[in-house]
């Protein structure tokens, strides 16, 4: 943590991750869990919930591990909207080294989702395509909303909500457009 705060890169409490972390890190993948498990109406609409559980927590372990590998071995940051280098750890910024590290971690998870029967390969691509686009629009919010003038309000918990609710929503567009829900 030290080497962090010396860096300029630390996360805000010294690092510590409270309840609103928790919960916005989970509530997407609850979500479709609780449904799926409590009332999913069809096999289609179950197999569509498992995809968003899986994709979910891709798109929360490719969120994690880009930031934490860019902050780390970043060698450039870009901020996202206008691709200037900027100092690491800065809001909305985005690294080589990050990136492909988020996406090899989300491509991990996908595999483990298919190794357990929740997805199937195909639907594995989907997910590790889903987080990489919701993280981008994280990154974005980051940039240009995030505790600016006005969203004091949207904190890095909201973001990660968002940011992880959009990887299981656009999972599920994408198996949508691509396969018109054929299993």
């Amino acid at each position: 943590m030290a080497q962090k705060e010396a860096q300029g890169v630390a996360e805000k409490r010294k690092g510590r991750r409270g309840p609103g972390s928790v919960i916005g890190s989970s509530t997407a993948g609850c979500v479709c869990a609780l449904i799926c498990i409590y009332g999913a109406p069809t096999e289609i609409v179950s197999r569509l919930l498992k995809l968003g559980f899986v994709a979910s927590f891709c798109t929360k372990l490719s969120d994690t591990v880009s930031s934490e590998i860019g902050k780390a071995y970043g060698k450039t940051t870009y901020l996202v909207t206008t691709l200037k280098v900027v100092p690491r750890g800065s809001e909305g910024a985005v690294s080589l080294e990050g990136t492909l590290a988020g996406v090899v971690a989300a491509a991990v998870l996908a595999f483990v989702g298919c190794y357990v029967n929740l997805i199937k390969p195909p639907e594995a691509v989907v997910c590790i395509i889903a987080s990489q686009i919701a993280n981008i629009g994280e990154s974005i919010i980051g940039a240009t909303l995030q505790e600016k003038d006005g969203f004091q309000w949207l904190n890095n918990d909201l973001v990660n909500v968002i940011n992880i609710s959009m990887g299981s929503i656009i999972a599920v567009m994408i198996h949508q457009l691509l396969y018109r829900s054929n299993f």
